[in-house]
């Protein structure tokens, strides 16, 4: 019984050994192979990440160049809008000023006679406040004589009833003075 626990881990050591030595025969080789190829690979990457930076400079490049194309276009087109608003402006202005002078001296006429028509209105505001205060008098006046004329009217026929209430006492006294 010692000698198989001897034997067979020895027989277990040849066999492992066989496939160890066959498996590690073609390692190497392929150990340098996969390092080849990782290293191909790295290079490749490194070349299409130059060829990409490259793209994307000379893309960026040409972009650049358009925004700078574009920001003259847009440079030009601004200062030419500039151009014309200030001219617009300038005319604006003069035209402006050929009205005012123009029109000033009518200006200044039509304040005048608003002036002097705000002062006529006062005036016959005043004139009116007048009229209407003596037309309120004439009123009460006329309402006071329209009284006391109807009082002189009746006061006179009471003279006269009392003229001829006497005259008929004249009478008969006359008439009773003939007969007396």
């Amino acid at each position: 019984m010692n000698k198989a626990y001897f034997i067979w881990p020895l027989i277990g050591l040849l066999v492992f050994s066989s496939f160890y030595w066959h498996a590690s025969k073609g390692f190497a080789e392929r150990d340098r192979q996969v390092a080849i190829q990782k290293e191909k690979e790295r290079q490749d990457r490194i070349t299409q990440d130059l060829l990409r930076r490259k793209k994307a400079i000379e893309d960026a490049i040409k972009a650049q160049e358009e925004r700078k194309a574009a920001r003259l276009v847009k440079d030009k087109k601004e200062e030419e809008d500039r151009i014309a608003h200030d001219a617009m402006l300038e005319r604006r202005t003069r035209a402006f000023d050929e009205v005012t002078k123009r029109l000033r001296p009518q200006l200044d006429r039509l304040k005048q006679d608003a002036d002097s028509v705000k002062e006529d209105i006062k005036q016959l505001d005043l004139q009116k406040k007048q009229y209407v205060d003596e037309e309120t008098f004439l009123r009460g006046f006329v309402r006071t004589a329209e009284a006391n004329v109807k009082t002189y009217y009746d006061l006179l026929e009471k003279v006269k009833a009392a003229d001829d209430a006497r005259a008929i006492a004249d009478a008969a006294a006359a008439k009773a003075a003939k007969k007396d």
